[in-house]
């Protein structure tokens, strides 16, 4: 399993950063090798995503969503991944975005990138991508605002 792990600060509210990160359709837009994401549900997500010229598809269940704080997910078929993004407010115009993503590459290429930090590098170029996008446009292009309950009574597990 390979972990990743990056901060960016973006100057805008909390809740704009938070909101535009909820537009999961968006996504092709700052992510690098994501071609599309279909939001299936409140909690389900399905990915399509080319990684070294590979082209892959999954699905993705969000596991926990608090407003305005985090949003956690995990894979449910497919590819092996899981990850948290974080909103922390350091003013009320400035937001720090921290991403954790734990995956498992597959293939010669992939390990080879996760040995030399590539999905580091990649990570960080993608969270300038957002950063950008949100500071420009300065607003969220959507929202939602629910929450997904971590406990285990919610989740059935």
């Amino acid at each position: 399993m390979t972990t990743v792990n990056a901060d960016i600060d973006v100057h805008v509210p909390v809740s704009t950063a938070y909101n535009q990160w909820t537009q999961f359709e968006s996504f092709p837009q700052f992510l690098s090798g994501v071609d599309d994401v279909t939001q299936t549900s409140d909690t389900h997500t399905h990915w399509k995503v080319s990684i070294a010229g590979i082209k892959r598809e999954f699905d993705a269940e969000i596991t926990e969503q608090i407003p305005d704080t985090r949003i956690a997910w995990t894979s449910t078929d497919g590819e092996d991944h899981a990850g948290v993004v974080s909103f922390h407010r350091l003013s009320a115009d400035e937001t720090r975005i921290s991403l954790r993503l734990d995956w498992s590459p597959q293939g010669i290429l992939e390990k080879a990138g996760a040995l030399l930090q590539v999905d580091d590098i990649q990570i960080g170029h993608d969270l300038k991508k957002f950063k950008k996008l949100i500071e420009s446009n300065g607003f969220e292009t959507g929202a939602w605002r629910g929450e997904v309950d971590r406990s285990p009574d919610a989740t059935g597990r």
